[in-house]
C-alpha cells in the first residue's frame, strides 16, 4: 500500500504538513540480509526536506511551485554581462609593460586637482535634535463638486507657437554639442596615437635598455672567468713553487740526514763483523784456537809429569821412613 504526503502553505503564511495513512508492514523476526531488504518511503517530517529547521525570521521560502521572479532574473543576466564585459575590457586593453629588475611601477594622479590620498576614511560625528511631535493638522474644509459649464476659446495656427523661429535655439544647442563631441573625440583619438607612440618608443628605449644589460652581464660574465682562470693559474703556480720547495728541503734533509748515516752505518757493520781483515779473522779463528790447545796440551803434560813426580817422591819418603822405623 502506497503512501504519499504534501504540504500546503495557507494565504496567511502557516505551513501545513499532512501525511496519509498506512498499515505497518510485517517484518520478520530474524534480520534480513542487506541485499535482501526493502527500501520504504518513511512519512516522518522529521526526513522530510521541505521542512525548515532553525530560525526561519530571516529566510525567505519559496513554496515548491514558485516561479522565479522575471524582473530579478533580467537584472541578476545585466550583471553578469557587465562583468563580463568589465572583465574582456581588463584583457584586451593596453597595458603597461613590465617593471625593469630592480624598478618598480607607481601611482601617479593625473587630475587637474590633487588629492591626498589614505586608506583611512575621514568620518565626522554629527547630532541632530529632532522637534517634538506635532499635533494633528485640522481637517481640510469640505469643497463641493465643480459646478456650471466649460467655455473654449479658439487659437489659430501661428497665435501662439512658431516652429521654425522657436526650434533655432534647440538646433543650435543640437549642432554645437554634436561638434564638441566629435572635437572630443577626435582629441581623444589624438591623444590615444600619441600615447600608443609614446609607448612604442619606450618599449624601444626598454628593448635598447636590456640589450645593454645583457651586453653588461656578457662582459661581467667573461670578466668573472677570466679572474678565476688566473687565480686558478695562480694557486697552480703557488702549488708548485711549494712542492719544489718541499723537495729541495726534503733532499737537504736527506743529504744530511745520510752524510752522518752512511759513516756509522759502516762503524755498526764493521763492529759487529761484517767487514773484517782476512789475516786477522785467519789468525782469531784458527792461530788462536791451534795455540790455545797446544799450550793446554803442554800444560797438561806438565801437570801431569809433577804428580808423577810428587808420587814417586811420596814413595820414596814413605819407604824411607818405614826403613827407618826398623
Amino acid at each position: 500500500m502506497a503512501s504519499s504526503s504534501h504540504g500546503h502553505k495557507h494565504s496567511n503564511g502557516l505551513y501545513t504538513f499532512s501525511s496519509r495513512p498506512r498499515p505497518v508492514d510485517s517484518s520478520s523476526k530474524c534480520r534480513e540480509p542487506s541485499s535482501e531488504r526493502t527500501q520504504y518511503n518513511y512519512g516522518n517530517i522529521m526526513y522530510d526536506r521541505r521542512v525548515v529547521r532553525g530560525n526561519t525570521h530571516a529566510q525567505h521560502i519559496l513554496p515548491t511551485t514558485a516561479q522565479p521572479d522575471p524582473a530579478e532574473t533580467q537584472k541578476q543576466m545585466i550583471k553578469k554581462r557587465a562583468a563580463a564585459r568589465k572583465q574582456a575590457w581588463k584583457q584586451w586593453r593596453l597595458r603597461t609593460p613590465e617593471a625593469l629588475q630592480g624598478r618598480k611601477h607607481i601611482d601617479v594622479q593625473t587630475e587637474l586637482y590633487l588629492e591626498e590620498l589614505s586608506d583611512h576614511i575621514v568620518s565626522t560625528h554629527a547630532e541632530c535634535q529632532t522637534d517634538a511631535f506635532l499635533d494633528k493638522p485640522s481637517t481640510p474644509l469640505f469643497i463641493p463638486a465643480k459646478s456650471g459649464k466649460d467655455v473654449g476659446t479658439q487659437i489659430e495656427e501661428g497665435e501662439l507657437f512658431d516652429f521654425d523661429r522657436e526650434v533655432q535655439p534647440v538646433l543650435e544647442v543640437l549642432v554645437g554639442k554634436t561638434v564638441e563631441q566629435a572635437l572630443l573625440e577626435v582629441m581623444e583619438e589624438e591623444e590615444l596615437a600619441c600615447l600608443k607612440a609614446q609607448q612604442r618608443a619606450f618599449e624601444e628605449l626598454r628593448h635598447n635598455e636590456l640589450a645593454e644589460v645583457e651586453r653588461l652581464q656578457e662582459q661581467e660574465r667573461r670578466h668573472s672567468e677570466e679572474k678565476e682562470r688566473r687565480v686558478a693559474q695562480q694557486k697552480e703556480v703557488l702549488k708548485k713553487e711549494r712542492e719544489t720547495a718541499e723537495k729541495i728541503a726534503a733532499r737537504a734533509y736527506t743529504q744530511q740526514y745520510l752524510a752522518d748515516l752512511i759513516p756509522a752505518v759502516f762503524t755498526s757493520l764493521r763492529n759487529h763483523g761484517y767487514f773484517y781483515d782476512p789475516v786477522e779473522k785467519d789468525i782469531e779463528m784458527n792461530f788462536f784456537p791451534w795455540l790455545m790447545a797446544e799450550v793446554n796440551n803442554t800444560l797438561e803434560k806438565r801437570y801431569i809429569a809433577r804428580e808423577m813426580l810428587d808420587g814417586h817422591l811420596h814413595a820414596i819418603q814413605w819407604c824411607l821412613l818405614n826403613c827407618s822405623g826398623f
